[in-house]
This record gives structure tokens, C-alpha cells and sequence, in this order.
């Protein structure tokens, strides 16, 4: 996996990551949940805090005019990031959770009648499935979803047949976080747009690992966390094509998100000002910012190249273990491999390797859909980013081992 870039370099810019574990040192393989943060972002939020703290486009003063800057900087910066055509595109969120949710009320509410439909996937995050189960049960409307192969992937030749014309939207995952399919987003946007349809894409395990250009891709809507690609945690982002956030109504009501408000009504400003009421989350912005900063630094398509090449050799080795069953397809995928170990409960399996200094993961994932479509209650999971090594995957692969040997009948 040798390229031009001194990975071990950067490596060292993540501190968290020189710390020992139950005395060894420390593997974090639970990317695909959180990431881990750089300097830069960490530096970002303490010179926030300690100089520019202030809150945005209401003051007067000079810490004002800074905060305003600095969170006006940042929505560019991410509608850069995401090749989107204007920085009125980009709503800031906690996350992908509320980016899902402000649509499934707002869009929802505005043209999800009796009688149509959503269309889903059977691989959806719980986030990108609840707020749609809920919002049809508001409108009177039905929700649909595409099936799931054997392989992992969907079922695409069923997908002409579930795009009929009751549908108003089609929500889908870029980039499964507990098979690791990655689908094919464009695609998907293209073929629902031939029939009407609006789209949302959940970037949660896309954005920050492979290059994401909202227009290329073709979709109305696009969101991703910060957390998971290197920014502060409850600090996100949702795409809308301006067409389509300007027919939407307010969200939350309250201070920011208002023209004029008289004891009878209020008038409301255009996006995303409208979906952002109160003080936003000002110091998320800049870290979020910061992160992004960091990965254009690194560039995507590199970044891209060495998760797929951490993926590649995790398979490849997990390959050596009796017993040890990988669910989703050999390729294309993200950065993640989810498997059961005959005999093993994956909570025990997460638990023995925590001993060891190896942070996994053991559950459903918020997949549970999914993985009761492939008979099994939880998985293991371990996710990588561009900071792990090939030798932390030969280690992890020891730990799995000599867990699979301990708890041997």
C-alpha cells in the first residue's frame, strides 16, 4: 500500500491515537460510528473559543462579526466540499439523524399526500428508515423499499417496478454502514429523477472517504455527519437544491429564521436561514470546516484509494479464520467489514478484543432489517479510516484468532 503520501506522518497529527489500552497499544477500528479528530480541527475549536466566541449575525461587535464570518466561511467551505452549486444550499445540522428528520417534516408536509408513496432500501440506517415510517403515517402515505440480494447489493432489476407514480421520494444510503455496499448513487438519482421523483441520499459513511459532488451525483437531497469524517461531534450538514428548499416551509420557530413577527404571524427569511432557528452550533461550523480543510489537504481520491487498500487487505486476511462468515459484496464497498465467528456472540467478541486494546463494534448497527434478511441478530464490525495501518489489521486479525480459540467448546 505504498503511495506518495507519508501516511504514518499523518497518522500522528490524531493524539488520541498514541494511548494504550488495557495495556496494548490502542487499535480503533469504530471509524464507521465515530472518527477520530486531527489537530487542526482540535486547534480550530480552542482558538474559537478562547478569541473569536460570540454569537452569529445578530451582534454588532468585533467577536460577532468574527463568529459570523467564521460560521459563513464554513457553509461555503462544505458547499465546496460537496460540489454544490450555492452556500445558500447548506443547511447546518447536528447530523445526518437531523438532516433526515428536518426533511421527512418539512418536505413531508408540503407534498407527502394520501395515497403516495416512499420508497426505501432494505439496507437503510434506522435514521434513513424511522423519520420516513413516521412521516407516511402523517400523510396517510405507504412506504415501499428496494430488496436486498443474497449478495448484499440491491436489487436493482426490481427498482424500475417500485418507481411508480404515486412515489414523491426515494431515500437511500450511498454507502451501507453495516454491509459496506457502496450503491450507485448517480445512478439511483437518475433513474427515480426519469419518473419525478425527489431524492435524498444518506452520505453518513460517504462523505469524507470518497470524493462527493452533490451535482454529479444528481440528487435534491444530501447529508452527512461531521463526526464520522474527523469534525466535532453534533455538527452536520444537509444539502438541498435551492429549488427545492425555497417551496419548503420553516422548520422550528424561534429567533434567526425570521423576517418579522407581529402578536399574529411572522414572516420567515429564505435558506437556509429558515431551517436554522436559535444560536447554532457556531464552534461545530468551524471545526467541521477545519475537517474539511484537512481531507482537501489530503485529497479525496487519495484518501479513497487508501481506505479501499485497508479494506482489501482486511478481507484478504480475514480469509485465514475457521468459522468467520463476511456479509455484504467483495467490491465496490467502503471502508468496513461486518462478519460473524461461529460459537461467538459478537458483544462477547467486541468485549474480549476491547482486552486487548481493539475497539470494534458488536450489534445490529441500526440495521436490524437487514440483518434479519441475512438471519443473523448482530455482527461484529471493524471500519477504517486513512489513519489505521495494515499491521493493525494483521493484529486485529491475531486478536480474532486467539478469541475464536478461547471460546472454543
Amino acid at each position: 500500500m505504498s503511495d506518495a503520501i507519508d501516511w504514518a506522518r499523518v497518522r500522528a497529527a490524531f493524539p488520541i491515537l498514541d494511548q494504550q489500552v488495557s495495556g496494548w497499544p490502542l487499535i480503533y477500528f469504530d471509524n464507521a460510528a465515530t472518527s477520530q479528530k486531527p489537530r487542526p480541527v482540535i486547534e480550530a475549536l480552542v482558538r474559537h473559543y478562547e478569541r473569536d466566541n460570540a454569537n452569529v449575525h445578530r451582534g454588532l461587535h468585533e467577536l460577532s462579526r468574527r463568529s459570523t464570518d467564521a460560521y459563513e466561511a464554513a457553509r461555503a467551505t462544505v458547499a465546496r466540499f460537496l460540489g454544490a452549486a450555492h452556500p445558500e444550499e447548506i443547511v447546518f445540522t447536528r447530523g445526518t439523524t437531523e438532516s433526515v428528520n428536518l426533511v421527512a417534516q418539512v418536505w413531508a408536509e408540503r407534498f407527502l399526500k394520501p395515497g403516495d408513496a416512499v420508497l426505501v432500501t432494505a439496507m437503510d440506517h434506522h435514521s434513513n428508515l424511522v423519520p420516513w415510517q413516521l412521516a407516511v403515517r402523517r400523510a396517510g402515505a405507504v412506504l415501499k423499499w428496494v430488496p436486498v440480494t443474497d449478495t448484499g447489493t440491491l436489487d436493482l432489476d426490481a427498482l424500475d417496478a417500485l418507481l411508480t407514480p404515486e412515489v414523491r421520494l426515494f431515500a437511500f444510503v450511498h454507502i451501507s454502514n453495516s454491509l459496506g455496499t457502496l450503491n450507485p448513487a448517480a445512478d439511483l438519482c437518475r433513474r427515480a429523477r426519469a419518473h419525478g421523483i425527489t431524492t435524498f441520499v444518506d452520505g453518513a459513511q460517504s462523505a469524507g472517504h470518497i470524493p462527493v459532488d452533490v451535482r454529479a451525483l444528481g440528487c435534491d437531497f444530501f447529508a452527512f455527519s461531521g463526526h464520522k469524517m474527523g469534525a466535532p461531534t453534533g455538527i452536520g450538514a444537509l444539502y438541498g437544491r435551492r429549488e427545492v428548499l425555497e417551496t419548503m416551509p420553516p422548520w422550528q420557530g424561534g429567533g434567526e429564521m425570521i423576517h418579522r413577527v407581529t402578536l399574529e404571524e411572522s414572516t420567515f427569511k429564505a435558506p437556509p436561514a429558515r431551517f436554522e432557528a436559535g444560536t447554532p452550533n457556531v464552534a461545530g461550523a468551524v471545526g467541521l470546516a477545519a475537517a474539511v480543510d484537512f481531507l482537501e489537504a489530503l485529497g479525496l481520491p487519495a484518501v479513497a484509494a487508501r481506505d479501499d487498500a485497508l479494506t482489501r487487505h482486511a478481507l484478504e486476511r480475514l480469509e485465514s479464520i475457521p468459522g468467520l462468515r463476511v456479509l455484504g459484496p467483495a467490491a465496490p464497498r467502503g471502508s468496513l467489514v461486518s462478519f460473524s465467528l461461529d460459537g461467538v456472540h459478537p458483544h462477547d467478541l467486541v468485549t474480549f478484543a476491547d482486552t486487548r486494546g481493539l475497539a470494534l463494534r458488536g450489534g445490529h448497527h441500526c440495521t436490524q432489517p437487514l440483518l434479519r434478511r441475512f438471519g443473523v441478530p448482530a455482527t461484529t464490525r471493524a471500519s477504517f479510516y486513512f489513519y489505521n495501518t495494515p499491521e493493525e489489521i494483521d493484529r486485529m486479525v491475531e486478536i480474532l484468532d486467539e478469541a475464536r480459540r478461547f471460546f472454543a467448546p
